[in-house]
């Protein structure tokens, strides 16, 4: 299977610049995995799709103001550091830009001094490992110093950073957010609850690796980058309970299903936390998953991959080929697709 198989063409129109308000109002796009039937209504449409002892998972980390400005501290000159990835303590992987300024040794200065970070390695893709230092919370200073590390092809003013968050984000640690997850609101998630529709909470903080293009043609040859996941004892209970009585496990985003994925994987869903580089194309046998919510991914991307594993491959190209025809919104802040 060839990355250019998961190419189709996008009209830069459709890529949606800003977030729909409310939430819930953006498109939802019902595809049925038994019928093949395909269904256009609104996000808040989804409690029809959901029944009684259903659970949704759903991805809780938070996103971090991870893109920071500053100066090399021996020149001045200027510097851009994109957080992907706290490694342990103060020493974090970072995308740096640019690179050449930033050898072994180099030192960068930010917030007029509230940061000071060194570069220590250089890893193999060329990121660099970074020592932060702060006088305070290294995320508190981040929060007053660092920018939203929206993806490149928003290029609209984000007038609320919370809008690129989910209601329900609580662990801070992803370099982007699981975007599927933005459509929900509060209200909404309460009338889920009140259907009794169970919510379990993963965490998997979101690496720029999973938005990295696919280099190689030849898809099986792709390397994911690792992401730090958790599952707590609560939802490996719930996802057990759910399975035994018959009714359907539900990720809310592939960042969601690659968590619960990996861990099956190894053995039964349990409580755990670790690292996963899982890469899910066509031919994938998943042994969680009944039901995705999700946005519509770029081409050639390892999203648009993992959606062809779970729907099928001309099944999900065609559902495409239906979404820019029907002029739905694409990725981060478009509309969604539930698969189900």
């Amino acid at each position: 299977m060839k990355t250019s198989d998961f190419y189709y063409d996008l009209p830069q129109e459709q890529i949606a610049q800003t977030p729909i308000e409310p939430r819930d109002h953006s498109r939802l796009m019902v595809l049925h995995r038994d019928n093949d039937e395909i269904e256009h209504c609104h996000f808040y449409d989804i409690l029809d799709y959901l029944d009684e002892g259903d659970c949704l998972i759903v991805n809780d980390s938070r996103v971090i103001p991870a893109r920071i400005y500053g100066v090399k501290e021996d020149t001045g000159a200027k510097i851009e550091f994109l957080l992907l990835k706290q490694l342990s303590g103060n020493r974090w992987e970072t995308l740096v830009k640019p690179g050449k300024k930033a050898k072994i040794g180099a030192k960068f200065i930010f917030g007029d001094g509230l940061l000071r970070a060194e570069v220590v390695d250089i890893v193999e893709d060329g990121n660099r490992i970074v020592e932060l230092q702060s006088e305070e919370n290294i995320y508190t200073t981040l929060d007053k110093i660092g920018q939203m590390p929206l993806p490149p092809y928003i290029t609209a003013k984000l007038e609320d950073q919370e809008r690129y968050q989910t209601v329900y984000s609580h662990e801070l640690g992803s370099a982007a957010a699981p975007t599927a997850g933005l459509h929900f609101t509060n209200e909404l998630l309460d009338k889920i609850r009140a259907k009794g529709v169970n919510i379990g909470y993963v965490t998997l903080h979101v690496g720029l690796g999973t938005f990295r293009p696919v280099k190689v043609d030849d898809v099986t040859k792709h390397k994911m980058h690792s992401e730090h996941y958790e599952i707590p004892a609560e939802t490996a209970e719930l996802i057990k309970q759910t399975k035994a009585n018959g009714k359907r496990v539900i990720a809310v985003g592939t960042t969601s299903c690659r968590t619960l994925e990996s861990v099956a994987a190894s053995g039964e869903i349990r409580a755990c936390d670790g690292f996963t580089d899982i890469f899910i194309y066509p031919g994938f046998t998943f042994k969680v998953l009944d039901g995705l919510i999700t946005n519509f991914h770029l081409p050639e991307s390892t999203l648009i991959m993992l959606v062809s594993a779970f729907y099928g491959y001309d099944k999900t190209m065609k559902a495409y080929e239906v979404a820019v025809k029907e002029k739905y919104r694409f990725f981060s802040f478009g509309d969604a697709m539930a698969i189900l």
